[in-house]
Protein backbone atom coordinates (compact mmCIF):
# COMPACT_ATOMS: atom_id res chain seq x y z
CA UNK A 1 0.00 0.00 0.00
CA UNK A 2 2.82 2.06 0.84
CA UNK A 3 4.51 1.42 -2.26
CA UNK A 4 1.73 2.09 -4.49
CA UNK A 5 1.28 5.58 -2.84
CA UNK A 6 4.91 6.45 -3.18
CA UNK A 7 5.03 5.23 -7.30
CA UNK A 8 1.72 7.27 -7.45
CA UNK A 9 3.20 10.37 -5.80
CA UNK A 10 6.70 10.11 -7.92
CA UNK A 11 4.40 9.87 -11.37
CA UNK A 12 2.10 12.78 -10.05
CA UNK A 13 4.84 15.16 -8.94
CA UNK A 14 2.78 18.62 -9.98
CA UNK A 15 0.30 17.53 -7.94
CA UNK A 16 2.11 16.67 -5.06
CA UNK A 17 3.62 20.01 -5.16
CA UNK A 18 0.91 21.96 -5.74
CA UNK A 19 -0.90 19.71 -2.46
CA UNK A 20 2.45 20.31 -0.18
CA UNK A 21 2.05 24.64 -1.27
CA UNK A 22 -1.73 24.42 -0.43
CA UNK A 23 -1.15 23.08 2.60
CA UNK A 24 1.64 25.65 3.32
CA UNK A 25 -0.76 28.38 3.00
CA UNK A 26 -3.70 26.86 4.72
CA UNK A 27 -0.96 26.65 7.80
CA UNK A 28 0.15 29.70 7.32
CA UNK A 29 -2.94 31.36 7.53
CA UNK A 30 -4.23 29.22 10.24
CA UNK A 31 -1.19 30.50 12.25
CA UNK A 32 -2.20 33.99 11.71
CA UNK A 33 -5.63 33.92 12.39
CA UNK A 34 -5.37 31.47 16.01
CA UNK A 35 -5.70 33.48 19.04
CA UNK A 36 -2.77 32.62 21.03
CA UNK A 37 -3.22 33.93 25.39
CA UNK A 38 -0.55 33.64 27.39
CA UNK A 39 -2.42 31.71 29.73
CA UNK A 40 -5.13 30.74 28.25
CA UNK A 41 -8.49 30.38 30.06
CA UNK A 42 -9.55 27.28 30.58
CA UNK A 43 -12.00 27.52 33.74
CA UNK A 44 -15.96 26.25 32.89
CA UNK A 45 -18.44 28.45 31.77
CA UNK A 46 -20.28 29.61 34.78
CA UNK A 47 -22.46 32.50 36.16
CA UNK A 48 -22.25 33.80 39.62
CA UNK A 49 -25.72 34.61 41.71
CA UNK A 50 -24.83 36.57 44.47
CA UNK A 51 -27.48 37.30 47.00
CA UNK A 52 -26.89 39.99 49.75
CA UNK A 53 -29.34 38.82 53.22
CA UNK A 54 -27.82 41.39 55.77
CA UNK A 55 -27.75 40.47 59.15
CA UNK A 56 -28.71 36.74 58.61
CA UNK A 57 -27.06 33.47 59.89
CA UNK A 58 -25.96 31.09 57.72
CA UNK A 59 -28.86 28.46 58.67
CA UNK A 60 -31.37 30.83 57.63
CA UNK A 61 -29.27 32.50 53.96
CA UNK A 62 -29.41 28.60 53.52
CA UNK A 63 -33.28 28.03 53.65
CA UNK A 64 -34.55 31.29 52.64
CA UNK A 65 -32.22 32.22 49.82
CA UNK A 66 -30.09 29.59 48.80
CA UNK A 67 -32.25 26.88 48.62
CA UNK A 68 -34.91 28.76 46.68
CA UNK A 69 -32.29 29.91 43.55
CA UNK A 70 -29.97 26.92 43.33
CA UNK A 71 -33.05 24.78 42.61
CA UNK A 72 -34.63 27.03 39.86
CA UNK A 73 -31.23 27.60 38.53
CA UNK A 74 -31.28 23.45 37.98
CA UNK A 75 -33.86 24.46 35.68
CA UNK A 76 -31.78 27.03 33.18
CA UNK A 77 -31.11 25.37 29.68
CA UNK A 78 -27.58 23.88 29.16
CA UNK A 79 -26.77 24.15 33.19
CA UNK A 80 -24.77 21.19 34.32
CA UNK A 81 -23.79 21.73 38.14
CA UNK A 82 -24.89 24.28 40.07
CA UNK A 83 -23.56 24.91 43.53
CA UNK A 84 -24.81 26.94 46.68
CA UNK A 85 -22.66 28.32 49.51
CA UNK A 86 -24.21 30.06 52.77
CA UNK A 87 -22.19 32.48 54.61
CA UNK A 88 -23.68 35.54 57.19
CA UNK A 89 -25.56 37.72 55.37
CA UNK A 90 -24.68 36.54 51.85
CA UNK A 91 -25.60 33.65 49.53
CA UNK A 92 -23.00 32.80 46.21
CA UNK A 93 -24.96 30.11 43.58
CA UNK A 94 -22.56 28.81 40.85
CA UNK A 95 -24.12 28.10 37.66
CA UNK A 96 -21.78 26.25 35.67
CA UNK A 97 -22.61 25.25 32.25
CA UNK A 98 -21.42 23.17 28.86
CA UNK A 99 -18.12 23.89 28.00
CA UNK A 100 -19.53 25.40 23.90
CA UNK A 101 -22.07 27.79 25.42
CA UNK A 102 -21.71 31.39 24.93
CA UNK A 103 -21.11 33.40 28.27
CA UNK A 104 -24.22 35.97 27.73
CA UNK A 105 -26.62 33.66 26.43
CA UNK A 106 -26.07 32.07 29.72
CA UNK A 107 -25.72 35.37 31.64
CA UNK A 108 -29.06 36.40 29.83
CA UNK A 109 -30.95 32.97 30.75
CA UNK A 110 -30.08 33.07 34.57
CA UNK A 111 -31.00 36.51 34.81
CA UNK A 112 -34.39 35.30 33.21
CA UNK A 113 -35.08 32.48 35.90
CA UNK A 114 -33.68 34.85 38.63
CA UNK A 115 -36.85 37.25 37.89
CA UNK A 116 -39.13 34.52 38.48
CA UNK A 117 -37.64 33.20 41.61
CA UNK A 118 -36.93 36.78 43.34
CA UNK A 119 -40.56 37.05 44.43
CA UNK A 120 -40.04 34.04 46.69
CA UNK A 121 -37.05 36.01 48.15
CA UNK A 122 -37.49 37.64 51.83
CA UNK A 123 -37.39 41.34 52.07
CA UNK A 124 -34.06 42.90 52.05
CA UNK A 125 -32.77 39.86 49.79
CA UNK A 126 -30.73 42.02 46.66
CA UNK A 127 -29.92 39.16 44.18
CA UNK A 128 -27.63 40.08 41.31
CA UNK A 129 -25.53 38.78 39.05
CA UNK A 130 -21.73 38.40 39.21
CA UNK A 131 -19.11 40.20 36.51
CA UNK A 132 -18.55 38.73 33.13
CA UNK A 133 -14.70 37.96 34.19
CA UNK A 134 -12.81 34.67 35.50
CA UNK A 135 -9.90 34.64 38.41
CA UNK A 136 -7.63 33.87 35.25
CA UNK A 137 -8.83 37.26 33.39
CA UNK A 138 -7.30 38.86 36.37
CA UNK A 139 -4.21 40.12 34.41
CA UNK A 140 -3.22 43.84 36.06
CA UNK A 141 -2.43 45.36 38.89
CA UNK A 142 -1.73 48.69 39.96
CA UNK A 143 -1.30 51.00 42.97
CA UNK A 144 -2.48 54.66 43.03
CA UNK A 145 0.52 56.44 45.18
CA UNK A 146 0.91 60.17 46.02
CA UNK A 147 4.37 60.63 46.60
CA UNK A 148 3.57 64.38 47.57
CA UNK A 149 2.06 63.90 50.16
CA UNK A 150 -0.56 65.72 49.64
CA UNK A 151 -3.73 63.26 49.54
CA UNK A 152 -4.36 61.03 52.13
CA UNK A 153 -5.83 57.53 51.85
CA UNK A 154 -9.40 58.68 52.10
CA UNK A 155 -8.83 60.72 49.29
CA UNK A 156 -6.87 58.66 47.12
CA UNK A 157 -9.85 55.98 47.87
CA UNK A 158 -12.21 58.61 46.39
CA UNK A 159 -10.16 59.40 43.51
CA UNK A 160 -10.09 55.63 42.55
CA UNK A 161 -13.88 55.29 43.31
CA UNK A 162 -14.57 57.90 41.51
CA UNK A 163 -12.74 59.07 38.47
CA UNK A 164 -10.09 56.50 37.61
CA UNK A 165 -12.10 53.30 38.02
CA UNK A 166 -14.97 54.74 35.66
CA UNK A 167 -11.71 56.01 33.19
CA UNK A 168 -10.39 52.25 33.05
CA UNK A 169 -14.02 50.28 32.54
CA UNK A 170 -14.43 52.23 29.43
CA UNK A 171 -11.40 50.43 28.15
CA UNK A 172 -12.39 47.89 25.46
CA UNK A 173 -12.15 43.87 27.23
CA UNK A 174 -11.96 45.05 30.58
CA UNK A 175 -14.89 43.58 32.38
CA UNK A 176 -14.49 44.80 36.10
CA UNK A 177 -12.44 46.59 38.33
CA UNK A 178 -11.90 46.01 41.81
CA UNK A 179 -11.04 47.92 45.12
CA UNK A 180 -8.37 47.22 47.52
CA UNK A 181 -7.14 49.36 50.67
CA UNK A 182 -7.41 52.60 51.46
CA UNK A 183 -10.40 54.25 53.53
CA UNK A 184 -13.55 54.93 52.47
CA UNK A 185 -14.88 57.93 54.05
CA UNK A 186 -17.88 57.42 56.29
CA UNK A 187 -19.45 58.85 58.98
CA UNK A 188 -20.51 56.04 61.91
CA UNK A 189 -23.12 56.89 64.47
CA UNK A 190 -22.45 54.97 67.40
CA UNK A 191 -25.55 54.83 69.66
CA UNK A 192 -25.50 54.77 73.48
CA UNK A 193 -28.34 51.75 74.83
CA UNK A 194 -28.82 53.43 78.26
CA UNK A 195 -29.48 57.49 76.76
CA UNK A 196 -31.98 55.71 74.13
CA UNK A 197 -33.45 53.85 76.79
CA UNK A 198 -34.11 56.82 78.89
CA UNK A 199 -35.79 58.54 76.19
CA UNK A 200 -37.57 55.95 74.82
CA UNK A 201 -35.57 55.93 71.44
CA UNK A 202 -35.64 52.79 69.61
CA UNK A 203 -32.99 52.06 67.22
CA UNK A 204 -35.19 51.47 64.77
CA UNK A 205 -36.27 55.26 65.37
CA UNK A 206 -32.82 56.81 64.85
CA UNK A 207 -32.21 55.01 61.59
CA UNK A 208 -35.09 56.41 60.40
CA UNK A 209 -34.28 59.88 61.67
CA UNK A 210 -31.29 59.68 60.07
CA UNK A 211 -32.51 58.69 56.39
CA UNK A 212 -35.40 61.69 56.51
CA UNK A 213 -32.68 63.69 57.28
CA UNK A 214 -30.04 63.00 54.30
CA UNK A 215 -32.33 63.24 51.15
CA UNK A 216 -33.45 65.67 48.55
CA UNK A 217 -37.05 66.69 47.48
CA UNK A 218 -37.99 68.44 44.97
CA UNK A 219 -41.00 70.50 44.25
CA UNK A 220 -43.24 72.02 41.73
CA UNK A 221 -42.19 74.50 38.64
CA UNK A 222 -43.07 78.46 39.72
CA UNK A 223 -43.23 80.77 36.97
CA UNK A 224 -42.01 84.24 37.46
CA UNK A 225 -41.67 86.75 34.32
CA UNK A 226 -41.82 84.71 31.82
CA UNK A 227 -39.35 82.42 33.61
CA UNK A 228 -39.70 78.83 34.73
CA UNK A 229 -38.06 78.15 38.51
CA UNK A 230 -37.46 74.15 39.96
CA UNK A 231 -38.50 74.01 43.47
CA UNK A 232 -36.21 72.15 45.00
CA UNK A 233 -34.41 71.68 48.91
CA UNK A 234 -31.02 69.82 49.57
CA UNK A 235 -30.48 68.10 52.90
CA UNK A 236 -27.85 65.76 52.57
CA UNK A 237 -25.80 65.62 55.38
CA UNK A 238 -21.75 67.05 54.90
CA UNK A 239 -20.33 67.79 58.21
CA UNK A 240 -20.75 66.67 62.09
CA UNK A 241 -22.78 69.41 62.99
CA UNK A 242 -25.33 68.08 60.40
CA UNK A 243 -25.31 64.81 62.15
CA UNK A 244 -26.14 66.78 65.52
CA UNK A 245 -29.02 69.18 64.29
CA UNK A 246 -31.08 65.87 63.01
CA UNK A 247 -34.22 66.42 65.58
Amino acid sequence: MIARIIAASVKARILVLLAALALVAIGIGAVRSTAVDALPDLSDVQVIVRTTYPGQAPRIVEDQVTYPIATTMLSVPGARVVRGYSFVGDSFVYVLFDDNTDLYWARSRVLEYLSQVQGRLPDGAKASLGPDATGVGWVYEYALVDRTGRHDLAQLRSIQDWFLRYELKAVPGVAEVASVGGMVRQYQVVLDPLKLASYGITHEAVIEALKRGNQESGGSVLEMAEAEYIVRSTGYLASLDDFRAIP
